[in-house]
């Protein structure tokens, strides 16, 4: 199984997920071609493309999905509240409605070789998810746009070789930032996106002996760094009590505009 952030970041974000003969999106917050282009950096087709599943409506996370759609026929997968959402903005044109496929919290979806596993988030959107993806006994857990955790959280994700986890933001970049009170006291809310703390947090909460990889994504380009969200949230592992230090795992930052480094289980 292999995974690569195609793009991330409060501008946009695409992650591809595959293994030899199942090959998914997860979100498509960026133009077709900027797809296209990440996925032949992959050596992928979009006529490939097995699903595109989406984790809310947010434009950063279905931008894309108008164009992918009419070009190619894509099957979508999203939760009801987000495919009414989604059906809602008028900005991404006409979908044909047989290419949505509901999905629910906490019920698998098997395609082809693949089984993802929706989970709830904490998001201010209409029905956010995020997802746990296993093939062939390895696990993927991919997790942004939540502004808390809880021991539901924790349980989706236990036991997983690779995670992709926001971090989001520095609460003190946040706070003394360009932004205005009413978009800090969202971002920071129980329903908005996890500090680089929180994540290093919740992060400890996560590894095993078996973790492969992790990535940090969805970082704001206002209100962080890639340098901060990664010592922060190693100085979180080296705090907690898990029983393990931030080298025991290669940590990585997803790059904002540029295909990441592939990680293969």
């Amino acid at each position: 199984m292999r995974l690569c952030s195609i793009a991330s970041g409060s501008s946009g974000n695409c992650i591809y997920v595959g293994s030899d003969a199942t090959h998914l999106l997860i979100d498509v917050g960026i133009s077709g071609k900027r797809i296209e282009e990440g996925a032949a950096l992959l050596g992928l087709r979009l006529t490939e493309i097995d699903g595109i599943f989406i984790t809310h409506e947010h434009a950063d996370h279905i931008s894309g999905l108008g164009v992918l759609a009419r070009k190619y026929g894509i099957p979508i997968y999203a939760t009801r509240g987000t495919m009414e959402a989604i059906r809602k903005t008028h900005s991404l044109g006409k979908i044909d409605d047989s290419l949505f496929h509901m999905i629910t919290a906490d019920e698998k979806c098997i395609i082809k070789d693949m089984a993802l596993y929706p989970m709830r988030t904490s998001h201010d959107a209409q029905e956010p998810v995020a997802y746990r993806i296993s093939h062939d006994q390895k696990k993927i857990g991919i997790i942004t746009d939540l502004g808390c955790y809880n021991e539901y959280t924790i349980a989706c994700l236990k036991d997983l070789d690779v995670l992709y986890l926001e971090a989001n933001h520095d609460v003190n970049m946040l706070q003394v930032g360009p932004y205005p009170y009413y978009l800090k006291q969202r971002i920071l809310s129980d329903r908005g996106h996890l500090s680089n703390e929180a994540s290093g947090k919740l992060l400890s909460r996560l590894l095993n002996d078996h973790m492969q990889a992790v990535v940090l994504g969805h970082l704001s380009k206002e209100n962080n760094l890639p340098e901060l969200a990664y010592e922060t949230v190693k100085l979180e592992i080296t705090m907690s009590d898990s029983g393990y230090k931030a080298d025991d795992f290669p940590i990585y930052v997803a790059k904002r505009s540029e295909i990441s480094q592939m990680i293969t289980i």
